[in-house]
């Protein structure tokens, strides 16, 4: 059987909470997915105000978003990620890659058409703008193609691929939810960045951890990120 696709595209965009696409970054690249990131300038602009990181989109390095090197995790639900999709271990994971390899990332500048992303003969296993602001929702729903993301992002409505969209913006205007009812028409998932409290939270990390579990599980990505609803009932 041949190797499942493990590309995923993750872009982040000019909206508040760009904390939950870094933190699902380090996630992807534990369960053994490469990913292709893109970043837009107000997506920057948002990482430094409210990460204090200071990213340079032409001449990106990947120490700057202080991502941790996930093949020697400190984070115990890192390594339990790594476990179960046999990572580190002589089994095959649960995707199909390499027993013991880790994703790779790989940054495309916002403006580089070239990027294999831009086309849909590259193929991924879906896409994620996270956070995404209200300006690249309307372009999504509207076919809109003035940057990479933009266009990764049509590509995947039109290959009928998964596409994740995670907005933040509230309260909504009607505009905004016209955007919403357009883009989940066209196939896209939405997903509002609006973390339960039932899971046992303690930390930030804990609500961070709710939403990159939902966008995980959407991708097919097994996961433990999270204390699931009921779970007790049946243990």
């Amino acid at each position: 059987m041949p190797n499942k696709n493990t590309n995923i595209v993750v872009a982040i965009t000019g909206a508040s909470g760009a904390v939950y696409s870094l933190r699902l970054v380090e996630v992807l690249l534990a369960t053994g997915h490469d990913v292709h990131l893109s970043i837009s300038p107000a997506g920057a602009q948002v990482i430094d105000e409210e990460m204090d990181l200071r990213v340079d989109l032409d001449d990106f390095q990947a120490a700057d978003l202080m991502l941790e090197d996930v093949s020697h995790a400190s984070d115990s639900k890192i390594r339990m990620l790594q476990a179960s999709a046999g990572i580190g271990t002589a089994d095959s994971n649960v995707l199909s890659v390499e027993a013991g390899r880790v994703g790779q990332l790989k940054y495309h500048h916002y403006l580089d058409y070239n990027a294999p992303i831009a086309s849909g003969s590259f193929l991924t296993a879906g896409m994620v703008i996270s956070p995404c602001s209200g300006s690249t929702l309307s372009a999504v729903a509207h076919a809109g193609c003035t940057n990479l993301i933009q266009r990764a992002a049509e590509v995947h409505l039109k290959e009928r691929r998964k596409l994740i969209l995670v907005p933040r913006e509230t309260p909504l205007s009607l505009p905004h939810i016209d955007n919403l009812r357009r883009c989940t028409e066209a196939g896209a998932i939405v997903m509002p960045a609006s973390p339960g409290w039932y899971h046992g939270v303690n930390t930030l990390r804990d609500l961070v951890d709710f939403m990159v579990a939902r966008i995980c599980d959407q991708l097919g990505i097994d996961n433990a990120l999270i204390n699931r609803w009921g779970k007790e009932h049946f243990e």
